[in-house]
């Protein structure tokens, strides 16, 4: 049972309500925005809730125990603080949510009702629907590091300690032709071999696109023609021209780690653990 302040409570008492739903995402940048189904901004906490901004939501499925606690929200991408080009480029993801039931005629009578973060989203034509999840999803994700043989530090992090911005590690090029929404030819490439920037990162450095990375399915350089795939779309059309800078990838080997970055000595994987052929190996006569 959620307790009721005071003064809320002698609201819902008197059979008569002015209550309205407010929503509030906190994306992981920093920056908060608000939302409410009444017909009129309401301002509480220094944020300001904008009307008419599309938001539904649908009825919230609570259980007991561990399970995940979700619901649904959907909008329009009719607010201008809510961006379809956001969505798309991952800037919502894990956004903190709170919903809260206001009585929009005394903003201090409020209560928040629900507290959570954004799992996945839908766009469709000019609209969207969100999954927010309980916090308690959090606890069925994996948690510390894994007995594996690849690495589990993140290429360049404070435990692989690689200088990603060393000149071999990284280069400037100019979109050339575009293949599709996520691949096209490149300049200033031409002096590196394919697959060095495979599992890397690109990062469009002008245009629409300008700030947002993505990573690298595969690298290729035959021909003289360097060719970028992409794992995602980019937020904004592709166009001959658009600047990017690309980073090394990595596929996490003892092999590769030894090999192209000399750095064997950071490496966070088990490469000669047992595998499952050596735990179900059987005596067998004449062999040692």
């Amino acid at each position: 049972m959620k307790p009721l302040p005071a003064g809320l409570a002698a609201h819902l008492d008197s059979g008569a309500t002015t209550l309205c739903w407010c929503w509030r995402l906190k994306r992981r940048d920093g920056l908060a925005q608000g939302f409410t189904d009444h017909d009129r901004d309401v301002v509480f906490d220094g944020t300001t809730f904008e009307a008419a901004a599309g938001f539904e939501a649908s009825e919230v499925r609570e259980t007991l125990g561990l399970a995940v606690d979700n619901l649904e929200i959907t909008g329009a991408l009719s607010s201008a603080a809510l961006q379809d080009a956001d969505l798309a480029a991952g800037l919502y993801d894990d956004a903190e949510v709170e919903i809260f039931r206001v009585n929009w005629a005394d903003v201090t009578q409020r209560i928040l009702m629900r507290a959570g973060t954004l799992g996945e989203v839908k766009r469709a034509g000019h609209g969207f629907s969100a999954e927010v999840r309980g916090l308690s999803h959090y606890l069925q994700q994996p948690k510390g590091r894994l007995f594996q043989y690849t690495c589990d530090a993140d290429l360049g992090d404070a435990r692989c300690r690689v200088n990603l911005a060393a000149a071999a590690y990284t280069g400037s090029g100019v979109v050339g032709s575009v293949l599709s929404e996520r691949a096209f030819t490149a300049s200033g490439f031409a002096d590196i071999v394919s697959d060095w920037f495979t599992r890397g990162l690109v990062a469009f450095t002008s245009g629409e696109a300008a700030g947002q990375k993505i990573e690298v399915r595969r690298h290729t350089s035959e021909g003289g023609t360097v060719t970028f795939d992409l794992w995602q779309a980019v937020r904004a059309p592709l166009t001959a021209g658009m600047s990017f800078t690309a980073t090394a990838g990595c596929d996490k080997s003892h092999v590769m780690c030894r090999t192209r970055f000399a750095n064997i000595a950071n490496f966070r994987g088990f490469p000669h653990m047992p595998g499952n052929d050596f735990l179900t190996a059987v005596a067998n006569s004449g062999k040692a």
